[in-house]
């Protein structure tokens, strides 16, 4: 069993930073596929970025890409997520998950294992 408890929503004005951390306990996040997913406010929910461990390798979605970083801190078994420069186009609940299965050709693509509650990241104008 893994447990992801997400912390650092909130609200932030156009242009503003927030980032996310996902604590993990009862396993080690070294083992799996991990990512953070965003829900907006009409839309399906998709996988902005993610790390494989067995490669090393991330992905970013075109929406986030420059302006988000994924990371993990191993001896926390903590994973985040730095959202720089954001836009109301950002606003959504977030989610981080982990999953068993380590090919590239499914990283950051559902189903993933594991999810943690959400959080809500809301960007005004």
């Amino acid at each position: 069993q893994l447990d992801l408890v997400e912390s650092g929503g909130g609200s932030v004005q156009s242009g503003g930073s927030l980032r996310l951390s996902c604590k993990a306990s009862g396993r080690s996040l070294d083992r799996y596929a991990i990512g953070w997913f965003r829900q907006a406010p009409g839309k399906e929910r998709e996988g902005i970025s993610c790390i494989n461990p067995s490669d090393g390798s991330t992905f970013y979605a075109d929406s986030v890409k420059g302006r988000f970083t994924i990371s993990k801190d191993s001896a926390k078994n903590t994973m985040y997520l730095q959202m720089n420069s954001l836009t109301p186009e950002d606003t959504g609940y977030y989610y981080c998950a982990a999953d068993t299965d380590l090919r590239p050709q499914v990283l950051c693509k559902e189903p993933y294992d594991w999810w943690g509650q959400g959080t809500q990241v809301t960007v005004s104008s």
